[in-house]
């Protein structure tokens, strides 16, 4: 029994340090920057992350997740998804840091007034 463990654990460890095939690496790379959006106008990434999310049947919503391997393999794991789940992490990935721009700049919300007014008060006309 220990002899199949250990050419478990050296099959896995061979398996993880591929060129970067492992599924903690490949769960990493999802992970986006949301600065790269700040320069795409409010309204074009909000239809981008909203086609984005309908293409991929996530929602608006959607983060990255991670697999939670035993015992500590992680890094030594190799990445068992499927394509199509690779594509929907990475688009969730894709759809998390297009939201936390549009949020850091409050896009789609109403632009605040920059006058001071009472409510209930009226603008002077003239």
């Amino acid at each position: 029994m220990r002899w199949n463990m250990v050419v478990l654990a050296s099959c896995l460890v061979t398996a993880g340090c591929v060129g970067g095939t492992s599924m903690a690496e490949r769960q990493d790379e999802n992970v986006q920057s949301s600065l790269q959006y700040d320069s795409v106008p409010c309204d074009q990434l909000l239809a981008q992350r909203n086609q984005v999310a309908q293409q991929n049947n996530l929602p608006i919503t959607a983060k990255p997740t991670f697999s939670n391997p035993a015992m500590g393999f992680g890094p030594f794991m190799p990445d068992m998804r499927s394509k199509a789940q690779r594509d929907t992490d990475k688009a969730s990935g894709e759809i998390d840091a297009m939201s936390r721009s549009i949020d850091r700049r409050d896009c789609g919300k109403p632009k605040k007034k920059d006058k001071f007014e009472l409510p209930g008060s009226k603008p002077a006309q003239g």
